[in-house]
């Protein structure tokens, strides 16, 4: 290591973990503290002003941490949800995807908008973690690749936020998600409700259990309702009718406005005792899900409302102050009130 890269990493020693600067070589992997993966010299966190997101969970991981420096989103987002945030960055460009399925920006795009830094959040795999490489080695722009899992999301706000030059508010934002990841009480997995979270149009693509898109029935204190017969690997799978009814779900959730129409009116849904006695509930989905879509920090309110819902058998809290809180901390404004009750209240 040189020398200048010594001071620098000493100098930094009171906001990070030793080892976290520690500069790639061609010959080892990156390591890993707290959850966070490096490629390159970092920025002092006062002269990063341009962070380039890879996706949409690291787009609501930074935006919630430091929104003034986020160069833009990764794709096109909704008129609704815009409205539910600040108004100064309701015209943040769509810049396009980085990782994940499709990536639309080729390095030569890249280059030309010149970030300080590009962050990536999600799951890590040693498929990424070369992706992340390649993609520092062609630009040489500083990569940071966070661990996105539920369960770490003090340590994903606390030390992301840290390298972006938010500590303090960082630290906030990492207590308020201690208090939500709170331990569920011990019980037999046959004593804890059995949870379809149901994707798509149609409601027949879910996540399978350990998959960063469904965590969030775990982190409620409830289990997969795929669990106990589904074998596959991956993130998501599709099943069907016949399957369901099999797995007998305990409660339905989804944040599809569109399958929850179509699950209350359609007979072969209603033949599961869930949708049939009014265990089926709809999820906020803006700005950003609280069940999932994108599996970042903003499952956070959605780990508290899932919890209730399991607990008496639906919502019973005033979700719209919760929100206001919620939105008050995370995203730094406030909607108006009515915008919220139109995205809280279920279709």
């Amino acid at each position: 290591m040189k020398r200048r890269d010594f001071l620098r990493l000493a100098a930094c020693a009171p906001l990070l973990s030793v080892g976290t600067l520690l500069p790639r070589t061609a010959a080892a992997r990156p390591t890993a503290v707290d959850g966070i993966y490096f490629f390159g010299e970092l920025p002092a966190p006062d002269r990063i002003r341009k962070v380039f997101v890879t996706g949409r969970p690291a787009s609501v991981l930074v935006h919630t941490l430091v929104p003034h420096k986020q160069m833009g989103w990764p794709g096109e987002m909704s008129g609704e949800a815009l409205a539910l945030l600040a108004p100064q960055y309701r015209t943040l460009p769509a810049l396009g995807q980085l990782s994940g399925r499709g990536s639309t920006v080729p390095m030569e795009r890249l280059l030309a908008l010149a970030p300080d830094v590009i962050v990536d959040a999600g799951m890590v795999s040693e498929h990424i973690l070369s992706l992340a490489e390649r993609v520092h080695q062609q630009t040489g722009i500083p990569y940071i690749l966070v661990n996105g899992r539920l369960r770490d999301s003090a340590s994903q706000l606390r030390h992301t936020g840290r390298l972006l030059g938010a500590g303090e508010r960082a630290e906030t934002l990492a207590r308020h998600a201690e208090t939500v990841l709170t331990a569920c009480p011990p019980a037999a997995t046959q004593g804890k409700p059995k949870v379809y979270m149901a994707r798509a149009n149609d409601g027949l693509e879910t996540p399978l259990p350990g998959s960063v898109n469904g965590e969030i029935i775990e982190a409620a204190c409830a289990v997969n309702a795929a669990s106990s017969n589904d074998t596959r690997s991956g993130n998501l799978a599709r099943v069907s009718l016949e399957q369901l009814l099999a797995w007998k779900p305990d409660f339905i959730v989804t944040q599809f406005t569109e399958f929850a129409a179509l699950a209350r009116r359609d007979p072969t849904w209603n033949s599961l005792p869930a949708v049939r006695e009014g265990r089926l509930f709809l999820a906020p989905s803006q700005p950003f899900g609280w069940l999932d879509v994108p599996p970042s920090v903003n499952r956070l309110i959605g780990v508290r409302w899932l919890r209730e819902v399991l607990r008496n058998g639906g919502p019973t809290t005033d979700w719209i102050d919760e929100a206001e809180e919620f939105h008050r901390l995370f995203y730094g404004h406030v909607p108006p009130r009515e915008l919220l009750v139109r995205a809280i209240t279920p279709a």
